[in-house]
């Protein structure tokens, strides 16, 4: 899919950007770019890979002129820059528009502008009926991606956009889990928001095997979504203290900006909303039939589906929670 390929990752230093990165030396492609603000990171990472395949380009995606010569001869982008904690960004909006609107702009312009073939921007389910100002700035992103083949000269440029949008990857750097499995080993009651409170789940090897199947599939301008389980923030306590001890809990309360539940489809976007093996796709209404006749009519709509939210799907038991939680090396 991806072999003799040239790839550029945004954000390539963050925990999403690494694993990907290991992934794609393995499919063969022939180089690959990281670009990402955080020296120290790339230098951390440099040594880790010690990959002639990969180079290293310090810059912001704030950054236009960097980003046209950062994709020069590039194949596909893969888009994961983002400034992603929910309550930083409710007290910086600024910064977060700036990062995830208009550095996600800067991104689409620049691909254009070296007529890149594929660009997959990551996504979150915060983007659905978004409630703080991350989700609303990953929403733009969304509408920015799949909007962009209307600046397309077809003649002139072979780019497509694709928005993939899934939620939290299990163990992922600032994720729950991390914080209560380092809390428990310090002996320290864990700090839970609301015992109710569910989340969507998905590991670091489904969110791989999920952006790199998308990639493959898509046609540009829809939104690619999985089919998951949830998980509740009970269920992880539980399944922690059963592999590490119980140490108590401290209910806080939500943080800013948080909700309660997460939805990766809602109920105002499933007339445009179709199924294709363990995936949705969701279409642009502007480009709807386009889409459809694209995937050959593959598509089908999902049967008794009004919304798709983290308090209705299918949980996950314990006994699998756990046995996630061990093979992933969070426990090291």
């Amino acid at each position: 899919m991806l072999e003799g390929k040239k790839v550029l990752i945004t954000g390539g230093t963050g925990s999403l950007g690494k694993a990907l990165t290991k992934r794609l030396l393995e499919m063969n492609v022939e180089a690959i770019r990281i670009l990402s603000r955080n020296e120290e990171k790339q230098i951390s990472m440099e040594t880790e890979f010690n990959d002639k395949r990969i180079r290293y380009f310090l810059g912001d995606i704030r950054d236009l002129s960097r980003l046209e010569r950062a994709f020069e001869d590039i194949d596909v982008v893969f888009h994961a820059a983002a400034l992603k904690h929910v309550p930083k960004i409710e007290y910086n909006p600024f910064e977060a528009v700036k990062t995830n609107v208009i550095g996600s702009q800067n991104v689409i312009d620049a691909s254009l502008k070296q007529n890149v073939d594929k660009v997959i921007a990551i996504g979150t389910d915060k983007a659905v009926s978004p409630f703080n100002t991350y989700g609303a700035t990953k929403l733009l992103m969304e509408k920015l991606f799949v909007d962009a083949a209307n600046y397309v000269n077809p003649q002139k440029h072979r780019t497509k956009f694709v928005a993939l949008r899934y939620g939290n990857v299990l163990g992922s750097s600032g994720s729950v889990i991390p914080k209560f499995i380092e809390q428990i080993k310090k002996g320290k009651k864990i700090t839970v928001t609301d015992p109710k409170m569910t989340r969507f789940s998905i590991t670091m090897n489904e969110a791989l095997d999920f952006i790199l199947e998308s990639t493959l599939m898509s046609v540009g301008s829809e939104v690619i979504i999985p089919k998951l389980k949830a998980y509740t923030i009970l269920d992880i306590k539980n399944s922690l203290f059963e592999l590490l001890g119980d140490t108590g809990e401290e209910i806080i309360g939500m943080r800013e900006g948080e909700k309660l539940h997460e939805l990766l489809i809602s109920q105002y976007e499933m007339k445009d909303t179709w199924e294709i093996n363990n995936k949705y796709v969701l279409t642009n209404s502007m480009r709807k039939q386009h889409i459809i006749d694209q995937y050959s009519k593959k598509l089908v709509h999902p049967e008794g589906l009004k919304e798709y939210s983290s308090d209705i799907a299918e949980m996950m038991n314990n006994e699998k929670l756990k046995e996630i939680i061990k093979s992933s090396g969070m426990l090291q």
